[in-house]
């Protein structure tokens, strides 16, 4: 939601070793009768590996010295104040008892140089890569030390300004780094693929023009491309992924904008994005968003679309309702337009981020049923800011229901901005900051969750604090604009980074980690063993052993880039484990994945075939 202002690196630092050719715009009408836009990039170059890059010092600059333009943002709009001041439906009022150890990794991130810091980060095998609205930079998974120095996000597309808003994915269906930010002069999405899965190497460097400035963009992983969707008019766009991982200068991105979206005057739906297994060939990709009565809708609820694209035919790309669930009561706002959380010793509010989904909408595949994870911030009474949040669950049908829902508020302190994931036992992780006005509470960072086998509703992990405030910020209400939780490949451990506020009430950004197994529990909290498996090619045969089985029988399946299953057996494994041996002559040469489920937990493995079919 900013647009930052500052000096960007001169393109002759960086010379391009390929660049596209003009771009194109095409627009046709649909059978709904939607325009869709096909627009191939402006600008298209292979960056040189970022080890060679010059790099930028991490900024310090006091909060009053920071500055954002923010012009389109309006101020929240209420249709039907009846419906205001509405109880919470889903307040837990049970306490969370367990008890977790501190992070496994703990470290300050980057500071930025700009208010708010817009702190996105995710983990890969070995590196953790964080952006901030003006600079990304690399650390190591097992050290938290930094990798490299930081670089300017401008870096990966020359000439280009540092306005901010950066999303980082790892593609871990593909070991893929995906970078983002928006430009304006003209409106722009600039995206960034590496070439291999080394996030210090080079980068395929995209530019996407667009009509309305993309505003507060969000991104997400498919199988069939990687989605966005923004605070403009083109609210459903996806990127042709496979053509971006190979380097493709002519990659589309086809943009549309999603039917009756009921909002608060600030638009967020957000796209579902896949963990673990990507969703099978043909699945569309989900959109979703809040919508409260007190906006016009007739319940407060979840508005959910479903976006199918069509790359061979782009003018069969359509975004359609798809369903509309009704949630427990909420009220979506605090005090007035964005002056939400007070602080200690000032009367300067800190912005919640309210009236929408917080970052991002987790999906994770199963064997009966995918899981989405959502969360956003809500008012339980009195101007008290609390975190909803909830699992949507479909039976492979896309048929999506409330699994379970609830509102985390364990005491008077103020909690916003959080996200929230799933691990790949279904145990649930929740990180978000924290303030407290009345109670010497400066604006922190802090976690909590639950196990797969807790009551639904609740969150049982008493919470932790990973980094507490020391000031209060004064000048500007802006904070934070978005948190990032991501899920380590190993299917266990949660990485979250987000703002707080030191010394002088200056922002700066925490990275920390944490599991339910091993350092993240304590003993008598653990979770069930640890379920894995291990695959290993020989010839045209895949020998696989799974252990840690909690039940007696064991589904093991082998999945495609494109989500189809191309294998699947039952195995026993009366006594944790088993083994097999799946004949893979069938099979291209090429990226495959192969899942165990068992007990309602599942394990996957990425393996790379070469010398078969």
């Amino acid at each position: 939601m900013n647009l930052t202002p500052t000096l960007f690196l001169a393109a002759s630092l960086l010379p391009l070793i390929s660049s596209a050719q003009s771009a194109t715009e095409k627009s046709t009408v649909n059978h709904l009768g939607q325009t869709v836009t096909v627009v191939t990039p402006t600008r298209f170059l292979k960056t040189p590996p970022m080890r060679e890059w010059p790099t930028v010092p991490d900024g310090d600059t006091e909060a009053r010295d920071r500055h954002e333009v923010d012009v389109l943002r309006p101020l929240p709009v209420v249709t039907a104040p009846e419906f205001e001041n509405e109880s919470d439906g889903a307040l837990q009022t049970k306490p969370a008892t367990r008890v977790l150890k501190a992070p496994i990794i703990n470290v300050n991130g980057q500071n930025g140089s700009g208010v708010p810091p817009d702190p996105t980060g995710a983990v890969g095998p070995d590196r953790y890569v964080q952006a901030v609205n003006t600079s990304f930079r690399i650390y190591n998974k097992s050290t938290g030390s930094a990798a490299t120095s930081a670089s300017s996000l401008s870096t990966l597309w020359p000439g280009s300004a540092n306005m901010g808003d950066p999303i980082v994915m790892y593609d871990r269906h593909a070991e893929r780094w995906f970078i983002s930010q928006f430009n304006a002069g003209p409106n722009r999405m600039l995206l960034a693929v590496s070439e291999t899965s080394d996030p210090d190497g080079a980068y395929y460097a995209y530019e996407y023009t667009f009509s309305q400035f993309p505003d507060y963009p969000k991104f997400s992983i498919w199988w069939d491309g990687y989605y966005m969707t923004s605070n403009s008019n083109k609210t459903a766009v996806v990127f042709e992924r496979d053509q971006m991982l190979a380097g493709n200068p002519n990659a589309r991105m086809v943009a549309l904008s999603a039917p009756s979206v009921v909002n608060s005057g600030f638009t967020c739906v957000m796209p579902a994005d896949a963990d673990g297994d990507l969703p099978p060939a043909g699945t569309p990709c989900y959109f979703f968003n809040i919508e409260d009565n007190s906006w016009g809708a007739p319940t407060d609820r979840i508005k959910i679309y479903a976006m199918t694209t069509n790359w061979t035919t782009t003018s069969q790309t359509a975004v359609v309702t798809h369903q509309s669930l009704t949630t427990a009561a909420f009220d979506p706002w605090l005090y007035t337009g964005w002056d939400n959380i007070p602080q200690p010793g000032t009367s300067q509010r800190l912005d919640a981020g309210l009236g929408i989904f917080y970052y991002r909408a987790q999906h994770t595949r199963w064997g009966d049923h995918n899981s989405v994870m959502l969360c956003h911030g809500v008012d339980v009474g009195s101007n008290h800011c609390a975190i909803r949040w909830y699992e949507l669950r479909d039976a492979n049908d896309g048929n999506w229901a409330i699994h379970q829902q609830g509102t985390w508020n364990p005491d008077a302190a103020d909690r916003f901005y959080g996200s929230i994931a799933m691990d790949m036992a279904g145990n649930i992780g929740l990180g978000y900051s924290v303030a407290d006005g009345s109670n010497d509470i400066y604006a922190g960072l802090r976690y909590t969750g639950r196990l797969a086998s807790d009551p639904l509703g609740e969150m049982t992990f008493a919470e932790v604090t990973a980094v507490s405030g020391t000031a209060s910020q004064t000048g500007t209400n802006r904070f934070g604009d978005y948190a990032h939780m991501s899920l380590d490949p190993d299917g266990t451990t949660f990485w979250f980074t987000g703002e707080y506020l030191s010394s002088g009430g200056n922002p700066k950004t925490r990275i920390f980690s944490f599991a339910y197994t091993g350092v993240g529990v304590e003993e008598e909290a653990a979770a069930s063993p640890a379920f894995g498996l291990s695959a290993i090619q020989q010839g045209t045969s895949i020998n696989v052993t799974v252990r840690g089985a909690v039940s007696a029988a064991t589904s093991l399946e082998v999945i495609g880039m494109d989500g189809k299953r191309a294998f699947v057996k039952e195995l026993g494994t009366p006594d944790g484990t088993a083994s097999a041996t799946i004949d893979a002559s069938g099979l291209a040469q090429g990226v495959w994945f192969i899942r165990a489920i068992n007990g309602g937990k599942q394990t996957v493995e990425r393996i790379v075939l070469s010398g078969t079919k």
